[in-house]
């Protein structure tokens, strides 16, 4: 049979530890023997990104913008460890960071359900989808020690030190305009060592970033929800809460009131209090930080990380597929050693197929969105068959059928039995 061809490339961006080795184990049990895959690649890899010096992220982001559709494996976020670990010159910032600032991008996040995984909140019969704002917050921060004590400076002490301060400090809040002005606030008096933080958010970006989820519930008939705290951050998350409010009023009230749906502000406490209360269903639109938190929180409601889609869409419709979860380090150590690992590929899988949908549906392919479809179908009866991997075996229970556990491989060479 033939192999599936189409005409404009994907941009392929590889990664890091036991996911890279996932990626090139899906392309080729499951994907080259029926596709004719056509992709512009790059390998992210953390060592790649150390020789280029990160030069190879930026490309791969401009590579989107020019092709519009993108496939990434997952990719190390190196701390201080991982610099030790891989000699490098740079504590490189997270590819994801970077390729979302590029393309000013919303994350959506959103469940894989399965026959046999059932959610631990039993109410949750509908896939909870996050949108996390890409841009800004503590991604983007400043941040300095208040170092006050009489030891040697830097204070070299483990927190807290209990030395005697010898001076005070006064932290500022500081806006310099372009003619000179100032804007200025006290952030905190210091009498003792601590800690300060700067955080900021564009107007431009909280706007497309609201477009963007009304844009998707509108695709996807969801109620949209967006959560802050305005009570407490009477600026900040304010004027996040108005320019939501704005836009949607003054650009999509009407498309929601035909489609059936609502948008609605709630404060973030009030609103997980309500969505564990809630079937699901809706879009629940956060700010960064709180969209990375809760994106984890309901992927692990919903059974695994690695049953958790996620893609960046950017603001005039580019699209970024990728897996919800990390590199797994520990199983790559495992596997680096010899051993034989159980990791769970499918959100990776499921990846790949957003974006060979994608390229189907904007090359107006049907046999390559027929294809990924297929792929899924294929995915999704496998586990419901009882084939799976371990993270799974605990948690599936579906009358007469017993889970069998197997390794990374087996799994996706039964998914191309189903396939």
């Amino acid at each position: 049979m033939a192999k599936i061809t189409f005409k404009t490339p994907i941009v392929e961006m590889q990664g890091d530890e036991m996911t890279r080795i996932l990626w090139d184990w899906i392309k080729e049990i499951l994907i080259e023997p029926y596709v004719k895959l056509n992709t512009v690649f790059f390998d992210l890899g953390l060592d790649q990104r150390e020789k280029t010096q990160d030069k190879v992220t930026h490309e791969a982001a401009d590579a989107i913008k020019k092709y519009g559709v993108g496939v990434k494996c997952a990719t190390i976020t190196p701390n201080a460890q991982r610099v030790q670990e891989y000699n490098l010159s740079n504590m490189w910032i997270s590819p994801n960071a970077t390729i979302r600032a590029a393309l000013d991008g919303t994350v959506f996040r959103e469940p894989i359900l399965v026959k046999g995984i059932t959610p631990f909140i039993p109410s949750w019969v509908k896939p909870v989808a996050i949108a996390r704002h890409a841009y800004g917050d503590i991604y983007k921060n400043r941040e300095l020690a208040v170092d006050t004590c009489a030891c040697e400076r830097p204070c070299r002490c483990t927190p807290p030190c209990g030395c005697p301060s010898v001076k005070t400090a006064k932290a500022e809040l500081v806006v310099t305009y372009s003619d000179g002005t100032q804007d200025r606030g006290i952030i905190a008096d210091f009498d003792g060592c601590g800690i300060v933080q700067g955080v900021h958010n564009t107007d431009r970006s909280i706007a497309s970033f609201a477009r963007s989820c009304f844009k998707y519930g509108l695709s996807f008939k969801k109620d949209v929800w967006f959560a802050t705290k305005d009570t407490i951050s009477k600026t900040y998350d304010h004027r996040f809460k108005d320019i939501f409010e704005t836009v949607f009023q003054n650009e999509y009230k009407a498309d929601f009131d035909s489609a059936g749906i609502v948008y609605e502000y709630k404060l973030i406490d009030d609103a997980v209090a309500q969505i564990v209360r809630s079937s699901g269903g809706m879009l629940w639109a956060l700010k960064n930080y709180d969209g990375d938190v809760m994106s984890d929180m309901v992927a692990s409601v919903f059974g695994s990380l690695a049953l958790m889609t996620s893609v960046l869409v950017s603001p005039d419709g580019k699209f970024e597929y990728e897996a919800a979860h990390g590199t797994v380090t520990r199983h790559y150590y495992r596997y680096r050693e010899g051993g034989e690992t159980s990791t769970n590929p499918v959100a990776t899988i499921f990846a790949w197929t957003g974006a060979l949908k994608k390229r189907g549906e904007t090359d107006n392919n049907k046999d390559l969105s027929a294809f990924a479809a297929r792929l899924e179908k294929a995915t999704l009866d496998t586990v419901e068959a009882g084939f799976m991997t371990g993270d799974l075996t605990g948690l599936f229970k579906l009358d007469g059928i017993k889970p069998i556990k197997l390794s990374s491989r087996a799994f996706l060479e039964k998914i191309a039995q189903y396939l």
